[in-house]
């Protein structure tokens, strides 16, 4: 385990990586060492087989831990612990298995939006209005600029610029972005929340009952309470909307380039699956709706 100890540290110290992708590492190569007996020969084609033959992982699971394990065995090899990486003539082949983003209907979208103009503000109770306050423009924000639910918790005032109605997002490897509001209605929301917000343990913009920052979780929950309101019956998560709000930037003449700034992708190869979805849809559209068709 002092090998996983001095690894991580490196990565620590060299490469920026998040706590999150640390601990994917760190769990990785536990697993990796709880399995080899000899982590300094180690006999990875068996390791492999049982991750895909054994524990049924997905071919982007195993993937992801046979990158791991090059890394690892690189840096032992730069270190000079070992003398020779037991990935040198090996070479892995998986299905490349493409799923395309699911998204959730305009429609269904318009009905969310739609139920909290008819709450009776008035009859709320205090806290009751302040949680309404948050999940609006919470919901509201998810909606209209793409963001993962991660990013959303993770907003500080210090990240809202007003002047500006833009706000500071804190992606994916530390990476920042700014993000402009250009609804109206999402704003006046955030701002509405910014007034009516008391005083919390944190400097979060979105915070639970108990003034500190909400989770994912929460945010997962909070999604769910919403559809459920808006009598929306097909299964869903928060990142639908980010898959919705993506699909419609480009079916609406959006270019590639700008979609991928916005929604913070490291590469534009992630933001060309949109395409497919946005091409898949105008083939619907056109099959059932061109005139043509008939004539």
């Amino acid at each position: 385990m002092q090998f996983l100890t001095k690894f991580i540290s490196y990565l620590q110290a060299t490469k920026n990586l998040s706590d999150k992708t640390l601990s994917a590492y760190s769990g990785d190569l536990r697993q990796f060492f709880a399995y080899e007996n000899n982590v300094l020969q180690p006999d990875v084609c068996s390791f492999v087989s049982y991750l895909s033959s054994d524990l049924k992982l997905k071919d982007t699971s195993v993937r992801r831990k046979i990158i791991t394990l090059k890394s690892f065995y690189a840096y032992l090899l730069d270190t000079e612990v070992i003398d020779r990486s037991p990935f040198a003539k090996l070479k892995f082949r998986f299905k490349q298995e493409r799923k395309l983003p699911k998204t959730l209907a305009v429609k269904d979208v318009s009905k969310i939006l739609n139920y909290f103009p008819a709450v009776r503000y008035d009859q709320l109770t205090s806290f009751a209005k302040f949680q309404f306050t948050r999940d609006a423009a919470l919901i509201d924000l998810l909606i209209s600029t793409g963001i993962r639910i991660g990013e959303a918790a993770a907003i500080t005032l210090n990240d809202i610029i007003i002047s500006e109605r833009t706000l500071l997002i804190h992606g994916k490897g530390r990476k920042q972005r700014l993000i402009y509001i250009s609804s109206p209605i999402t704003w006046n929301r955030i701002v509405t929340l910014l007034k009516e917000r008391k005083l919390a343990n944190s400097n979060h913009l979105f915070v639970n009952r108990y003034g500190n920052p909400i989770s994912i979780h929460g945010i997962e929950y909070v999604y769910k309470k919403y559809l459920k309101k808006a009598n929306i019956g097909i299964h869903s998560t928060p990142h639908y909307l980010r898959h919705t709000f993506a699909t419609n930037l480009l079916a609406n003449g959006a270019d590639l380039r700008s979609v991928q700034e916005i929604l913070g992708h490291a590469s534009v190869a992630t933001t060309q699956i949109y395409t497919e979805v946005t091409t898949q849809r105008k083939k619907q559209v056109l099959n059932k709706f061109n005139y043509r068709n008939k004539l």
